[in-house]
């Protein structure tokens, strides 16, 4: 496990005790673990930079070594953010509730699947798109957020334009500034089927 799971883990469980982090409730944490890597990134303008990765983990270690209390009431209070996001932006799917709506928006993604495979860019375009989220208020499933919107603009603009250059500068605009609408809405974006078994056998 890594430090940043370490210390989500413990937090989301003093939270909610109910949550069953290490087994059920793993895909939660595995988001929360994004996002805050995500919301880190933002913060400490590392968007963009090649080795990212290994620089955000020092800056933590090093947060945590100068100051730990300090570094603990932070994620104490981005958890408790971000579990309050997490009530009102996911929202689970049971059976085949909402299925109509579900299909649609799947259909999209699906028939952009291919082309998003194919872009050389597609890591960049996502992250440049998680930032405007962030940047705007968003801190929960910014990730999925930000590679949907991306696949949706594919999906829709597929005839649109011949130019690969053109397409991938469109597709990045319109997903940005339904990024920044995004942000500021209310109310579910993210959502998980859900097996009826699997939900009463969690129950």
């Amino acid at each position: 496990m890594n430090f940043i799971e370490m210390l989500l883990s413990e937090k989301l469980k003093s939270k909610n005790p109910m949550l069953d982090i290490f087994g059920s409730d793993r895909k939660l944490l595995q988001i929360a673990c994004q996002d805050l890597t995500n919301y880190l990134r933002v913060h400490w303008n590392l968007v963009g930079k090649e080795a990212n990765e290994c620089e955000l983990v020092d800056k933590l270690e090093e947060f945590h070594n100068e100051d730990p209390k300090e570094l603990e009431e932070f994620i104490g209070l981005w958890t408790g953010m971000w579990l309050k996001k997490w009530k009102e932006r996911v929202k689970l799917l049971i059976g085949k509730e909402n299925s109509k709506k579900w299909n649609k928006v799947t259909r999209t993604l699906n028939k952009a699947e291919p082309l998003w495979r194919e872009l050389p860019d597609r890591r960049e375009m996502q992250e440049v798109v998680t930032s405007t989220l962030i940047k705007n208020g968003e801190i929960c499933g910014t990730s999925i957020l930000a590679e949907n919107l991306l696949k949706m603009e594919l999906g829709r603009s597929r005839k649109k334009y011949i130019n690969g250059e053109e397409r991938v500068i469109n597709v990045v605009n319109n997903s940005l500034r339904k990024a920044r609408e995004l942000a500021r809405s209310k109310g579910p974006l993210i959502f998980v089927k859900v097996d009826k078994g699997y939900y009463q056998h969690s129950q």
